[in-house]
């Protein structure tokens, strides 16, 4: 642990990544999609295939602040929030900061550039809260407890939602909870640490088409298999997330600490579009809890969770090796 000769905040800075672009050789921009950048992952894909020779990215960036931070009797003066992109390959490190969104508001917010020519890889983004204290300008007193990662190479953002999967006989097992589901492929819990998807053994043949590697149309339908399944866990986690919200006394919902507050400000953007992720989830929760609006959500919420699992492009793979397959039959 380290020590600071004055006082800190004790808990670290929110650090979300709120849209991204690429300038061309031309001078358009490109906005990219949500897909682009993953939350839960902390990771931003610049490297779409079709831009190779893009110029310069633009990420949007906001940062919560802890509690204390804009208090008037905060120990410290002349509070300045920084985000700061460091590239240890190149040797590049870019600084900017952020604006605060309202007096005495927790929410900065702003843009940093990231210039192709300075990167060959990953570089790492992160943000500190910077101030006077003791008459000494520039100590810190927080930053983020965790590096978001900016891959200009990477054509999207590694990993994704952390899971927990395991396999059992769904009729025999000894999560009685399974028993009723006897004849489903898989189910998902979503009340643990983590989400716990389960893969019924009792279909025969299931498992061993998620596990192989036949290569072929099996392959594409594997991901098929996969990019379903994964639909389903980001519906069921959703709603899982949105259905505990702790509310303060003002009633406006508080976003969890866990994976459930990392769902929801993967999917807001998709459900909600076009607003903060604090008043998207006022708005979800307002429907949710209120006489209507909820069942309406719906569509926005499976559209989030579709896109998120890949389902379209697992599909026009399916397509496209069903098509190859017929003209080979037919010549």
């Amino acid at each position: 642990m380290k020590f600071y000769p004055y006082k800190r905040l004790n808990r670290p800075i929110t650090l979300r990544v709120t849209s991204a672009s690429l300038k061309l050789p031309d001078g358009t921009r490109d906005h990219l999609d949500t897909s682009a950048y993953s939350i839960p992952q902390r990771t931003v894909a610049l490297g779409v295939a079709q831009h190779e020779d893009w110029i310069s990215a633009r990420i949007g960036l906001s940062a919560t602040l802890p509690p204390g931070a804009t208090d008037p009797d905060a120990p410290w003066s002349d509070l300045r929030v920084v985000a700061v992109l460091t590239d240890g390959d190149t040797n590049v490190r870019t600084t900017v900061d952020l604006r605060q969104d309202a007096p005495a508001s927790k929410e900065w917010s702003g843009e940093i550039e990231v210039l192709r020519d300075d990167h060959v890889g990953r570089a790492s983004l992160a943000v500190h809260a910077v101030a006077t204290i003791d008459d000494v300008p520039g100590r810190s007193i927080t930053e983020t407890d965790g590096d978001w990662t900016v891959d200009v190479a990477a054509e999207e953002p590694v990993g994704g939602l952390r899971l927990d999967v395991k396999q059992a006989s769904f009729s025999k097992s000894a999560r009685e909870w399974l028993r009723p589901y006897a004849d489903a492929p898989w189910a998902v819990d979503a009340s643990g640490r983590l989400p716990l998807v389960m893969i019924n053994t009792d279909v025969e043949g299931f498992s061993d088409l998620l596990g192989g590697e036949s290569g072929g149309i099996e392959n594409k339908i594997h991901e098929l298999l996969v990019s379903q399944m994964a639909t389903d866990v980001w519906t069921a986690v959703f709603h899982s997330a949105v259905g505990d919200l702790e509310v303060e006394p003002d009633g406006s919902p508080v976003f969890p600490t866990d994976w459930r507050g990392e769902v929801l400000r993967e999917m807001l953007p998709d459900i909600v579009p076009g607003l903060r992720v604090e008043e998207a989830l006022r708005q979800v929760h307002r429907r949710r809890t209120g006489d209507s609006g909820w069942v309406e959500l719906q569509s926005r919420v499976h559209y989030a969770a579709v896109r998120r699992a890949g389902a379209g492009k697992a599909l026009a793979n399916v397509l496209r090796a069903l098509q190859q397959m017929n003209r080979e039959d037919s010549e």
